[in-house]
């Protein structure tokens, strides 16, 4: 019997629509950041509910969330001597911008039901040192936000959100990216809930934030470049204020954007889809599921279902090494989300982590992985994968 053709761990749901705004972009003559990319940033800033007036949004659109959360710690005046709170179960990203800037990061186990970085972990992890903490919304599930801002409020602190899997996430009723957060920063990498290829946004009330960032983002100049080069006059001079970076976001990849975000609620709606027909074929089972927004006023939050993470129970009568090899060898491709950070070299190494420092985190790792989950689904695809885990777990055939 032939088996069926591989399906991939994540595809990116590109249309027609896309394609045709890549190739006006071409045509344009303008590839690099330029109108385009003012456009979606504009249209982000809508498609968050932006209020305009005194607490209007400012939306920067930068190659990366990477670039994003460094120009946000960047412009906060982190530096030598400081240190972020964030969590160990998240990409290395998260962490990695803290040490661009010379400062130093305080890891923080997770919440075993949720995943995300727990709230009574990052408050006993601040020092005199703290200047920001940075928590991650893991797999497209809210952190506890509200205790996070109460912390920070307490400790004076600014508070950075990793919004990498959060589009469109809500949290006590409110999109992410609208919280009191001093800035929150989306991905927009080829396997997340919109893409622009590579890319990202970061989003901040702070107008001085929002001015030094897009300052840092283009070399440190202090002229738009494309201010300078569709002006109508000699507009040539600009001066160098500040040693910055190459974080711009171009206008082909705005272009996918701008076409990508009117879909990412049916994007969500599809993928909350696939994770409920996950959830009915594994009830029962001996796996935990993925934890779900709590309920709130008889309502719960959205959950972005950028992952569909499922951790094998104790009594499971396979590893979870073997189940990924179960599920490749049938032509699945599934991830681990993620190696927690106290586990690779450079932070174990750095900061003298162990393994019994992140219980949480460290048990989770060995029992979990990333099923695949995207709109290009089809329904047969959900059902092979299901019946695929179901067969290695020793259930029978639905």
């Amino acid at each position: 019997m032939t088996q069926p053709p591989f399906l991939p761990f994540a595809l990116p749901d590109i249309g027609e629509a896309e394609i045709a705004e890549v190739v006006d972009t071409l045509r344009s003559g303008w590839v690099t950041t330029g109108p385009k990319a003012a456009r979606f940033e504009r249209a982000f800033a809508q498609f968050l509910g932006d209020p305009g007036g005194d607490q209007a949004l400012h939306c920067i659109a930068v190659n990366s969330a990477t670039a994003g959360l460094h120009l946000a710690a960047e412009a906060l005046g982190i530096g030598p001597g400081d240190e972020v709170v964030t969590t160990t179960h998240t990409f290395t990203a998260t962490a990695e911008v803290v040490r661009y800037l010379g400062a130093d990061v305080r890891l923080v186990d997770i919440d075993p039901a949720t995943l995300n970085i727990d709230p009574a972990a990052v408050e006993a992890a601040i020092t005199p040192r703290t200047k920001a903490i940075m928590p991650v919304h893991f797999a497209g599930l809210a952190a506890d936000m509200d205790a996070i801002h109460a912390l920070a409020a307490r400790h004076g602190l600014p508070v950075i959100e990793d919004a990498a899997h959060a589009l469109p996430t809500t949290c006590g009723g409110r999109l992410v990216g609208t919280l009191p957060s001093a800035a929150t920063v989306f991905s927009f990498y080829a396997n997340k809930t919109i893409t622009t290829g590579e890319g990202g946004m970061l989003v901040t009330r702070d107008a001085q934030l929002a001015a030094r960032a897009k300052l840092m983002r283009l070399h440190g100049m202090n002229r738009d470049a494309f201010d300078r080069f569709t002006a109508k006059v000699p507009s040539w001079y600009y001066e160098i204020v500040a040693p910055g970076y190459k974080y711009n976001l171009t206008d082909i990849a705005a272009a996918l954007g701008l076409q990508q975000l009117p879909r990412a609620e049916a994007f969500r709606a599809r993928r909350e889809a696939i994770a409920a027909a996950y959830d009915a074929a594994f009830a029962g089972l001996p796996v935990v599921l993925p934890p779900r927004p709590p309920a709130r006023d008889g309502a719960g939050d959205v959950h972005a279902w950028h992952l569909y993470v499922l951790r094998l129970a104790d009594d499971a009568p396979i590893t979870r090494d073997a189940l990924i090899e179960q599920l490749f060898a049938s032509g699945i491709g599934c991830s681990v989300h993620y190696i927690p950070l106290h586990l690779h070299p450079y932070w174990r190494d750095r900061y003298g982590l162990q393994p019994g420092q992140f219980p949480h985190s460290q048990r989770a790792y060995e029992r979990m992985l990333s099923l695949p989950l995207y709109s290009r689904m089809t329904d047969d695809d959900v059902q092979r994968v299901a019946q695929a885990v179901r067969g290695a777990l020793g259930a029978a055939p639905r």
